[in-house]
């Protein structure tokens, strides 16, 4: 699989709200950062992920697509 694009080197604040179904960027190069805009389709063999919260709640969401934790931040940007 081929590496995903940084879209930026560090993490991007939202506030999340419950029961709402998000959809991750994975391949860094979606405008709607960090969420996708299904701009993967044309970067080939990239998926967006799929999540849901139970509780509405700010997150830290990762941008450089490198995070161990994604689609939150896990710090991972700082090595880059």
């Amino acid at each position: 699989m081929p590496e995903p694009k940084i879209a930026q080197k560090e993490p991007i604040c939202v506030e999340l709200t419950d029961g709402k179904k998000y959809h991750w960027c994975t391949c860094g190069e979606s405008a709607t950062q960090p969420f996708c805009d299904g701009k993967h389709k044309e970067a080939g063999q990239f998926k967006s992920l799929h999540f849901e919260v139970l509780e509405p709640k700010k997150a830290w969401l990762c941008a450089c697509k490198h995070s161990k934790n994604a689609p939150y931040c896990d710090g991972t940007h700082k090595t880059l």
